[in-house]
């Protein structure tokens, strides 16, 4: 009998994925081409998020863009209200004249931010693998940060805690002994989690050898962060370009081979431990003094201060209506946000708010590269690949 199946005419499968789809979270459409299950071609389509965040803070004060900066990356909001008043600091000529103790605060505030976001990434890419008892590990260890976050300015997830000039609040009374309780907790659960997952059969097939970049093509496409360290490259704004007090702090930068997704998670994982391992050095040598700038048309006066100094209510209003006077320049400063480089490009007439606005935000690099790190792979490979680069919408849209 002839054999008629060569004859059969065949062709790609188009398959949409998102953005109405669990992994997507609503902001990215993946465009594939399909052999089965394998994929031949993927287009990646963002821009479902955009909420013009860059035009929505030149129409504001210098002070009202902090709130938007919480909305940018989410998972580790006051990282981005870092960048933003450096930057802005930077227009100003005071990066030097800060107070060490908000120079301080800010740096502690920084790496629990980086432990909330690296505790909800790894969580959530596990749980949708499947792991859901990885999952809750996590989220329990995020929670306890988040009680941290919390204590210090009154929100867990936008939490709007930094100020041009200084801080909005100082630690709580009992801040060392609460970092202690929740960082002993939180050593155990990263214990549970890696016995669960880093040497699971399972978990390491869906791991190990997908969606991995070369360390060249890493570089070309602007890789930064976790994914550009696990690829081979040790880069780190906070040893490359130190800020706050990065340059006077002992940690180790973790880099990785093969830069698939299993490294990824490793990167992560030790990373949790350097910024715990951070944020106890600067708790042994906190120094004490203010936490603003000692000048009100700069940083927002105390409200003892407007009730009882002339100048200082003066100020208030002034800073309210017209907002803060920042001479004219431009300025950008990168900072070392949980998924790579953050910086803010900020443009100043000498006006009250910004003439230009611009962030760099690190997911848009890591998702242009999408479509190279699944070609050839399974349809199931781009699930723990998304989930590696951590998307935040809200960041790569802006």
């Amino acid at each position: 009998m002839q054999d008629n199946r060569m004859d059969l005419h065949t062709e790609p499968l188009i398959l949409n994925m998102g953005p109405s789809h669990p992994a997507t979270h609503g902001t990215v459409r993946f465009l594939l081409k399909m052999d089965g299950e394998r994929i031949l071609h993927c287009e990646t389509e963002i821009g479902y998020l955009h909420r013009g965040f860059e035009k929505h803070c030149e129409n504001g004060t210098w002070t009202q863009a902090f709130p938007y900066t919480d909305r940018l990356n989410y998972n580790s909001a006051i990282q981005n209200n870092v960048a933003y008043a450096l930057a802005a600091e930077k227009l100003l000529g005071i990066t030097d004249k800060m107070p060490d103790r908000c120079t301080a605060v800010r740096t502690i505030m920084c790496e629990l931010a980086r432990l909330a976001d690296h505790y909800t990434n790894l969580g959530a890419a596990t749980l949708e693998l499947g792991a859901l008892t990885a999952f809750l590990y996590f989220v329990e260890a995020r929670e306890l940060v988040w009680d941290l976050i919390e204590s210090v300015c009154g929100a867990r997830l936008t939490s709007n805690y930094v100020r041009i000039g200084g801080l909005a609040t100082d630690l709580p009374e009992g801040f060392d002994a609460h970092v202690k309780q929740v960082f002993a907790k939180n050593r155990e659960l990263w214990v549970e989690f890696d016995k669960l997952l880093t040497k699971n059969r399972i978990f390491l097939d869906r791991m190990r050898d997908t969606g991995a970049i070369s360390k060249e093509d890493a570089i070309a496409y602007g890789f930064t962060g976790p994914c550009l360290r696990a690829a081979g490259v040790e880069y780190d704004v906070r040893k490359a370009n130190p800020y706050l007090l990065y340059a006077d702090l002992d940690f180790d930068v973790p880099v990785g081979f093969t830069g698939d997704n299993f490294d990824r998670y490793l990167i992560r994982m030790e990373e949790i431990n350097q910024s715990i391992r951070i944020i106890e050095q600067l708790l042994t040598k906190l120094p004490k003094g203010p936490i603003n700038v000692d000048n009100p048309a700069v940083r927002n006066p105390s409200k003892e201060a407007v009730k009882s100094v002339m100048e200082s209510m003066i100020h208030h209003f002034k800073n309210t209506i017209e907002g803060i006077k920042i001479p004219a320049g431009e300025a950008y400063v990168p900072t070392e946000g949980s998924n790579g480089e953050v910086g803010f490009y900020l443009v100043s007439t000498g006006g009250g708010k910004p003439w230009k606005c611009r962030v760099r935000p690190p997911c848009f690099a890591l998702t242009q590269a999408m479509g190279q790190m699944v070609q050839g792979a399974f349809l199931s490979d781009i699930i723990p690949t998304f989930d590696m680069i951590n998307l935040i919408g809200g960041e790569c849209d802006r």
